[in-house]
């Protein structure tokens, strides 16, 4: 019989060092095609994961994957409000024609969360262009775009292939917000903001993709039918997640064939899992990256209800072997609740790691903000709990059970406190990970993983390695007491 360990079994051993901590490399691939700045990744949860979420993770050079708790077209307009957010160049702007009346474009400004529309004819043409300064004072709603919109003969526009110094310049010399793109023809190809152009400035190490737009992943499940996946390309998600509590089994495998044989061109994840086996099986399906973890989630009871699980870092370690060769990464999927245990999983072998609760406390965060006692929460549940089988609006179910009775659950309901916003939250955990890198003198993700090196330790050595012996009256932001009772 095998012994299982997890973070708190083992530490690293720290080795002569050549690099100071802000000189190291955290960049690493998701999956074969994508890679990330920071090897972070937010967890496919209701209460983790939606639009808000999955920009702020990839302005800090990360990634979310939006969860799959909802109707097909909420799920692929999450995506889409993520992809319009950073556009560079956006390609395909929303558009409305000359006869439409005032009040569509006030309506599609305010759910769209633009601040301008560009007004074409029937053959895609620029007419025009419709600014909320144009509508600040429009009484009349109901009187057409033509007639209050700024016309066509008044528009600074630029030709497709320019670069975005250039339409800075434009931008700046003409004091304008926006800057429509057209062909030969006064097609309308593109738009350029000067929002856009900002928002890169202000954040460089931001995840994109070749044409500007920040990077999103979308959590499907194992039903054959297509639509979910086809809308949710249509919003241009850019890696799909096969998320399920048990990726070894025939739904999961037959769901990964299904996706490579239908769209060959997006990267699929697949998990979860924790054996060897289990990894092998999915690459051969044709999976472009595992997820791996079975238990080891603050929220996830799986191992207690049905006695099934491996602890989280000897998963990891067996795993990441197994892809290796196939040049496979690898994402650690749930128990970490320090950047130390980022640090431990990298050196493990995964290529990033998924995070929920230390997420889920996040400003951006979908869950629930609340004060109790004076102290301020969010809530956070697990995706296999009661209340989020209960309400969840998707038509797959984990399990058809008597739909009479309570769900079997492998998961809880919980708060974790509030911890501001996600852009220090990251900033505590990328240091972390940066400090124990240069502890162990890896310039880079790939020698942390060749180079490190374990020692188990005993249940004394998990208490002599927290605070002790001393009564805490200032937690740093990076260390939470209670985190070590969890």
């Amino acid at each position: 019989m095998r012994t299982g360990i997890t973070f708190d079994d083992v530490l690293l051993v720290p080795r002569r060092s050549d690099v100071l901590p802000d000189e190291v490399d955290v960049h690493t691939q998701l999956t074969p095609h994508i890679r990330l700045n920071v090897p972070m990744v937010s967890a496919a949860m209701d209460t983790v994961t939606e639009a808000r979420m999955a920009i702020a993770m990839a302005v800090e050079g990360g990634v979310g994957v939006i969860h799959r708790y909802l109707p097909p077209e909420e799920q692929a307009e999450e995506v889409r409000r993520v992809k319009r957010y950073e556009s560079g160049v956006i390609k395909d702007p929303f558009t409305l024609t000359l006869d439409e009346p005032v009040w569509k474009a006030l309506q599609l400004m305010r759910e769209k969360h633009i601040s301008g529309v560009p007004i074409v004819d029937a053959q895609g043409r620029l007419e025009g262009l419709i600014t909320r300064r144009d509508l600040q004072f429009q009484a009349d709603l109901d009187e057409p775009i033509s007639q209050v919109m700024t016309p066509r003969e008044k528009l600074i526009t630029a030709p497709v292939d320019i670069d975005l110094e250039k339409a800075k310049e434009i931008l700046h010399e003409h004091r304008i917000e926006k800057l429509p793109l057209v062909d030969v023809n006064f097609k309308l190809q593109g738009l350029i903001t000067i929002k856009d152009i900002s928002k890169a400035s202000e954040h460089p190490h931001a995840c994109k993709d070749e044409r500007g737009q920040l990077i999103v992943g979308a959590a499907v499940g194992t039903l054959l039918d297509l639509k979910r996946e086809e809308l949710l390309l249509e919003a241009e998600v850019d890696f799909f997640v096969v998320d399920t509590a048990h990726g070894h089994s025939k739904r999961v495998l037959e769901k990964v064939r299904l996706l490579k044989r239908a769209f060959p061109e997006i990267d699929v994840m697949a998990g979860n899992v924790a054996t060897s086996q289990a990894t092998l099986d999915l690459i051969d399906a044709g999976a472009d990256a595992i997820k791996v973890g079975i238990g080891p989630g603050a929220i996830c009871t799986t191992r207690v209800i049905a006695g099934i699980g491996v602890p989280q870092l000897t998963a990891i370690l067996d795993c990441a072997q197994a892809a290796e060769d196939a040049g496979i990464p690898i994402t650690a999927d749930g128990g970490i609740r320090s950047s130390g245990e980022i640090v431990k999983a990298l050196a493990a072998g995964a290529s990033s790691v998924m995070l929920g609760g230390l997420l889920a406390g996040a400003e951006e965060a979908p869950g629930e903000l609340f004060t109790l006692r004076g102290e301020t929460y969010k809530t956070y549940r697990g995706m296999g709990s009661v209340s989020a089988m209960k309400s969840a609006q998707d038509q797959e179910r984990r399990y058809f059970w008597d739909q009479t009775k309570e769900p079997i659950a492998e998961g809880v309901e919980g708060r974790v406190k509030y911890r501001g916003k996600l852009a220090d939250v990251l900033y505590q955990l990328i240091g972390g990970l940066k400090v124990g890198m240069g502890y162990v003198g890896a310039p880079d993700l790939a020698t942390l993983r060749e180079t490190a090196e374990f020692i188990q330790i005993t249940h004394a050595s998990v208490i002599e390695s927290h605070p002790h012996d001393v009564h805490i009256t200032k937690e740093a932001p990076n260390y939470r007491f209670e985190d070590r009772a969890s």
